[in-house]
């Protein structure tokens, strides 16, 4: 199995009072990833995707702080149901991890904005990437 992994910058706003990053952070780095992903692996504008977040979750393992100065990003797809991908993330800093979540993704009809079956382009490109 194929893994996505990109690098985000810790960002001095990233910080709370405690010194390290704001827990709420750790879901924008994974949409940060994510947006990569589909830019990357399937050449499309997450933007512009008729997709919605339906799920995330996260599991803290340690603090991230600034002077660690960037956050790895691993995303693999677990699941690709009919209308919707499960994406799993861990997040790293120097090898160690920091934080792992799932995330699922539900594509939607852009008229209706019902659910609808996952493009099959992005089916095919999901699955061939990740050896699914």
């Amino acid at each position: 199995m194929s893994t996505y992994a990109t690098e985000i910058d810790v960002r001095f706003r990233d910080i709370d009072a405690m010194g390290h990053v704001n827990n709420a952070v750790y879901a924008t780095y994974v949409e940060q990833a994510r947006t990569e992903y589909f830019r990357d692996v399937l050449d499309a504008d997450l933007s512009r995707v008729s997709t919605v977040l339906a799920s995330l979750s996260l599991d803290f393992r340690r603090p991230v702080e600034l002077t660690d100065g960037t956050v790895a990003v691993e995303l693999d797809v677990a699941e690709i149901g009919r209308s919707s991908v499960t994406m799993t993330h861990e997040l790293r800093v120097d090898g160690a991890v920091v934080a792992e979540g799932q995330a699922t993704l539900v594509s939607l009809d852009p008229d209706s904005g019902e659910p609808a079956p996952v493009p099959p382009a992005f089916r095919e490109g999901m699955a061939s990437y990740h050896e699914l």
